[in-house]
């Protein structure tokens, strides 16, 4: 039986937790937040405990079947997301897998990383490789032949085809399509219900049928306009 501990909060946090209680050889310890205290929880109907801070990952290291999750999202400043993520003191190997029993990841023809997260129904083919602490939320889907760099996220129902590369901190926005055979650049975004028929340059926001590169990515280029209270 392996203990996991989630670092985050609701959202990607509790649909990890969510796939983690339905694994037979798992037991969720609860997460590690450090915007609540320990004691507080995290979930609107299931409660599960706030277990400590990021300085706490230090102590439950030290307990060789205490393994981790990292639910960082990153959808307003991926890079600084990433970067945070980087630093945690946690070793590669000590990072767990929660693929769902109604995910379709088939043994030996796909090549899995380490920290990733697949939601119900999500459908890898074969000849992929998915990297570390890739989030593939429900019922999407990936093409054969393709590769999803580190700290993307593939979210509901969206599609990329096959021979295709998406770059590190890339977001799939939910009902999208991003066709076969293309070079999805890192730390984009595409917006959702888009339809992805070129290539994707780094640090970009697209969105439309066919999609069309909208402004920068990041909340850096934001700050620079004076455009504070912006969400995306």
């Amino acid at each position: 039986m392996k203990k996991v501990i989630i670092i985050g909060g609701s959202g990607a946090g509790m649909i990890a937790a969510s796939v983690a209680d339905r694994l037979d050889d798992v037991e969720l310890l609860g997460f590690i937040n450090d915007f609540k205290e320990p004691g507080d929880t995290i979930g609107d109907f299931k409660k599960i405990p706030v277990i400590g801070k990021t300085p706490d990952i230090q102590r439950y290291l030290k307990e060789k079947d205490v393994y981790f999750f990292v639910a960082f999202e990153g959808i307003r400043d991926p890079y600084k997301s990433y970067q945070a993520m980087k630093d945690l003191p946690i070793p590669r190997e000590r990072y767990i897998n929660l693929i769902d029993k109604t995910a379709i990841l088939p043994e030996g023809y796909v090549e899995l990383g380490t920290g990733i997260l697949a939601a119900p129904f999500v459908q890898v083919s074969p000849d992929t490789s998915i990297s570390d602490n890739v989030i593939l939320l429900g019922n999407c889907f990936v093409g054969h032949n393709s590769f999803i760099s580190e700290f993307s996220h593939i979210t509901t129902n969206s599609v990329v085809g096959a021979f295709t590369h998406i770059g590190k901190g890339v977001t799939v926005g939910m009902n999208s399509t991003v066709m076969g055979r293309l070079q999805i650049g890192d730390f984009s975004l595409i917006g959702a219900g888009s339809v992805v028929t070129k290539d994707v340059p780094e640090n970009v926001i697209v969105a439309g049928n066919p999609a069309k590169i909208l402004r920068e990515r990041g909340e850096l280029n934001y700050l620079k306009r004076g455009e504070r209270n912006v969400r995306y």
